[in-house]
């Protein structure tokens, strides 16, 4: 007779297999992010898949075990590091409402004097960016990315694409003006040239679906890290992580995710998005095609499927 567990991983895999199908059948794959060269360069049916669990198995489908650029999911572990060095303190100069506007918007920054909205959009990115580089050089604070992620997914492979880092900074010309802004604004402590050379290097972390979903799963234990029992950040933490993914892990597409997938989640314009299932699982899924919003399309609905068959959600 099967355990629980089994007839869950049971039910999973079948969820899963059916997703890929329907994903494998449609053709309309929305828009690659091309104003980054080398995304523009990815095969726009790739799709991978994976859900990790508190006792370490992975469940996967497609394409789960290739790299993709991480982008703006990156900021998930940028501010929990940053959390960890100055606490409370970064609210001062990083706020925690959702944008309404793009996740490059210089017109809000302006009118809100150089304090970015949320740590999600591009320039609270950037303001968090500028945190981690308190007493370190860049390549220190990449370092310490790099090693955090690692840890997280239990896997040295995780790495740092320097085609697509330097491509970020050829093409970065408005996160250039966030950052002078800023600096002009006194919400930068390091040269604006410093903050930004970490931003683009950390936006430019390659992983896989399997590697991102097994990194993420602290915010859905309580901050704990499953596999060594490692407090990463006090539960408090955790849970305000996860509140911000709800509520602007999708930028102006935020309430629109919350609405049809009913987790927190955040997403990248390489066509990521980390999901948390608080308490279940962490889950990964990569399709390069975005939406009208910048969050990939199939991934979006590939969630929606998965938490409305497993009967998942934040909401009861």
């Amino acid at each position: 007779m099967l355990t629980a567990k089994e007839r869950q991983g049971r039910r999973l895999r079948a969820v899963l297999d059916a997703i890929l199908h329907d994903v494998s059948a449609r053709r309309d794959y929305g828009a690659l992010a091309d104003y980054i060269a080398p995304l523009g360069r990815i095969d726009p049916r790739k799709f991978g898949i994976a859900v990790a669990t508190r006792d370490g198995r992975v469940f996967a489908a497609g394409d789960a075990d290739e790299p993709f650029s991480i982008q703006s999911i990156s900021k998930v572990f940028a501010l929990t590091l940053a959390l960890g060095k100055v606490g409370d303190a970064l609210w001062e100069r990083v706020g925690q409402e959702p944008s309404g506007n793009r996740f490059n918007s210089i017109v809000q920054l302006e009118y809100e004097s150089g304090v970015p909205r949320n740590p999600f959009i591009n320039a609270g990115a950037i303001v968090v960016c500028d945190v981690l580089l308190a007493g370190h050089e860049p390549k220190e604070a990449l370092g310490e990315t790099l090693r955090f992620l690692r840890f997280l997914a239990d896997d040295g492979g995780v790495f740092i694409d320097s085609g697509v880092a330097v491509a970020e900074k050829a093409g970065g010309f408005r996160n250039v003006a966030l950052a002078n802004f800023m600096m002009a604004c006194g919400n930068l402590l390091h040269p604006p040239e410093l903050a930004l050379g970490v931003y683009f290097h950390q936006c430019a972390v390659a992983m896989s679906c399997r590697q991102l979903a097994l990194a993420g799963r602290y915010l859905a234990f309580g901050g704990v890290h499953p596999s060594t029992g490692r407090s990463v950040v006090s539960p408090q933490r955790a849970r305000r992580v996860n509140a911000l993914m709800l509520t602007c892990g999708h930028y102006d597409g935020s309430g629109d995710f919350a609405f049809h997938v009913g987790v927190p989640g955040k997403s990248g314009v390489g066509g990521g998005i980390l999901a948390v299932i608080p308490g279940v699982a962490s889950v990964a899924v990569w399709s390069p095609g975005l939406n009208e919003y910048g969050n990939s399309k199939f991934g979006t609905a590939a969630l929606q499927s998965l938490t409305t068959e497993m009967n998942w959600s934040v909401f009861g």
